[in-house]
């Protein structure tokens, strides 16, 4: 009965070691954040964390302060520079592999184009997605020192050079960590 009892115990030891090694690979996956404030004359803010798995970022947030019941673009911008009054200091969407704009989920897109944002009634969007071309902190499409840039209007997805989504209501530099 010892042996069984014994067994069974290192059996069960054995899973919780495999369970905390994954926790511990998910702990020290490569991540960034980036806190977004207003632009002047707006109120929009928030803070967006990007995660690497594997191919894919994990990118999770809240965004609030804008248009109830509305989408708003969401794009990861050329400079990580948000000084001016209207973000335009950021650049245009990060293309590094001179693409057109387009869907997110299309292959003919600029790396930084993203889903919309969806805002409930309170005026705050919830963020959860995958997207793959990005990186954090290596090769071209590292996205470390650039900007994030949210848009007063929806993006179409198809208009050039990025998507027609009006005015830029908030801007953060990204950052590892």
């Amino acid at each position: 009965m010892k042996k069984k009892t014994l067994g069974t115990l290192c059996v069960v030891m054995a899973g919780l070691t495999l369970t905390g090694c994954g926790s511990m690979m998910h702990a020290n996956a490569p991540a960034a954040t980036v806190r977004l404030l207003p632009t002047q004359g707006n109120v929009t803010a928030g803070e967006v964390r990007f995660e690497q798995h594997g191919r894919h970022l994990m990118v999770t947030g809240t965004v609030s302060g804008l248009k109830p019941n509305q989408e708003h673009g969401f794009h990861v911008h050329e400079k990580g520079d948000c000084s001016s009054a209207d973000a335009t200091s950021a650049g245009g969407h990060f293309n590094p592999m001179g693409q057109p704009h387009g869907h997110h989920a299309g292959s003919a897109r600029h790396a930084g184009d993203l889903p919309n944002l969806k805002a409930d009634a309170g005026g705050v969007a919830r963020v959860s997605l995958h997207v793959d071309v990005l990186t954090i902190g290596s090769g071209p499409a590292d996205i470390v020192g650039r900007s994030v840039v949210v848009h007063a209007g929806p993006d179409d997805y198809a208009s050039q050079p990025a998507g027609n989504s009006g005015a830029r209501i908030a801007c953060g530099v990204i950052a590892r960590g």
